[in-house]
């Protein structure tokens, strides 16, 4: 397996793109978007079992290099700024997508991405701003409406959701699942019963906040998600 950085200069930013890849062919592409801590192991995993199931694995850097929260406080401080401002959000996003997408080891026409809470909304932008994906995962993220009016979207969405999320109560998955289909998507929504936020987390043991590990629902999650990608591609 290949391992590298692929850094991203967007105006006075470097980002650094975490890559795993089991060889130089071109391969379909699955970007893994970060949690409001910034890129992580959690991520870096992820874009590795990617890699083992015959993809490139591509975990996104959306703060910067060498950017992280180490605590609520510092991870509500990186990512509040770019959910006040979901232009900048897109430019950076999109900057990482497309330096993907022109890689010579990288099937331009096969990629998706996968996000997890605030990596959820980010991948849920990048439809809302067609890029070119052939589908998108949401996993226990946030809900926030688009800026503007919905627009076509192009790409297949996945939502993978704590029905007990208090960060996205039902409501919210309601709004998004219309909005979704105001956009003419072709989606699905899948909600666990009895499970709050950041769900595949084995870290997560915050009942107070709604953040709770479920060992079942992050299992689920996964094989839903594989499954997902087997159609994609």
């Amino acid at each position: 397996m290949i391992q590298e950085t692929l850094e991203v200069m967007l105006d006075e930013h470097t980002f650094a793109l975490h890559v795993h890849r089991p060889d130089d062919q071109p391969r379909p592409a699955v970007i893994i978007c970060h949690t409001w801590r910034g890129q992580s192991d959690f991520e870096r995993g992820w874009a590795e079992s990617m890699a083992e199931q015959g993809y490139v694995g591509v975990a996104h850097d959306i703060y910067g290099v060498g950017v992280r929260g180490e605590s609520p406080e510092a991870c509500r401080a990186l990512m509040s700024p770019l959910i006040a401002d979901r232009d900048e959000l897109g430019r950076r996003l999109l900057a990482g997508v497309r330096a993907v997408v022109a890689q010579p080891w990288v099937d331009p026409a096969r990629v998706a991405a996968i996000g997890f809470c605030f990596g959820g909304l980010c991948v849920l932008d990048l439809a809302r701003r067609r890029a070119p994906l052939a589908g998108v995962v949401s996993v226990h993220g946030l809900f926030h409406p688009g800026p503007g009016a919905p627009a076509p979207i192009d790409a297949r969405v996945l939502i993978l959701h704590g029905y007990d999320d208090p960060m996205a109560p039902p409501e919210a998955m309601h709004a998004i699942a219309a909005e979704l289909t105001e956009a003419g998507a072709d989606w699905q929504i899948h909600a666990y019963g009895g499970t709050m936020h950041a769900f595949t987390n084995p870290e997560a043991n915050d009942p107070e906040r709604g953040t709770v590990y479920s060992k079942r629902a992050s299992v689920r999650a996964r094989r839903s998600t594989e499954a997902f990608l087997h159609e994609l591609f």
